[in-house]
């Protein structure tokens, strides 16, 4: 577990070479992204003008402990660079977010970015989306057996407890994971996902990924969505 935390480290750390002098960051939300924001932390008791929107309440808290002055939620914001993890990674960088139950916010905060950059380690690599991962999607809590339901035409939905309870989000919504064979077309996919109702966000991010850094134990590899991809 340690081994696999310094890699994660590294992974966000590599982040920081992408970073204006000066700005608003992106500060995303899991244990790859959560050493990310300490070190935004470590550049802002060092002097660096820095303001961040976090993807979550526990992203939030992180970042008033250590100090990182934070714009309001309301928006909108001109986000400079927004750094944050995935859960799996396609060969064409799509990604599968929402291990966390943050992907709404995390989708608010990527669109509203310049430069959005992805930090992994390399198990979190695959060919195609729903190889190693389900797609949560965050489902308002009313009806949401009836959300379920209609989920089940594009494959096996799983209610998300913790301590035998719906896991909630930030916004008091559920959270349903879709077990899907690898998908082939995950921006048609997400287009219909979307249309069903009661479906509040997908944890499906498409061409959403300018950088990949990739740790493993050789290092850091750097993947890029060619410009103009987006």
């Amino acid at each position: 577990m340690a081994e696999q935390d310094e890699v994660k480290r590294r992974a966000a750390r590599a982040a920081l070479a992408h970073l204006p002098e000066e700005g608003v960051l992106g500060l995303g939300t899991g244990s790859t992204a959560c050493h990310f924001v300490d070190a935004v932390g470590e550049l802002v008791r060092a002097g660096r003008k820095y303001a961040g929107v976090p993807t979550s309440e526990r992203s939030r808290q992180q970042a008033l402990s250590l100090g990182i002055p934070l714009l309001s939620d309301e928006g909108p914001w001109e986000i400079d660079v927004c750094v944050d993890g995935a859960d799996e990674v396609s060969a064409d960088l799509d990604l599968i977010k929402g291990g966390g139950a943050a992907h709404t916010r995390e989708k608010i905060v990527n669109y509203a970015s310049r430069l959005n950059i992805i930090v992994v380690d390399s198990s979190k690599l695959s060919t195609r989306l729903g190889e190693k991962w389900p797609i949560p999607i965050e489902v308002l809590a009313y009806g949401h057996k009836a959300t379920e339901r209609l989920l089940a035409a594009y494959g096996r939905p799983v209610l998300r407890m913790t301590g035998g309870q719906p896991t909630k989000t930030d916004a008091g919504n559920v959270i349903y994971d879709l077990h899907v064979e690898p998908i082939k077309d995950a921006g048609g996919l997400a287009g219909l996902l979307a249309l069903v109702p009661g479906v509040v966000g997908t944890g499906l991010f498409v061409g959403r990924a300018d950088i990949v850094l990739v740790a493993g134990q050789d290092g850091i590899r750097t993947l890029e969505r060619p410009r103009g991809a987006r």
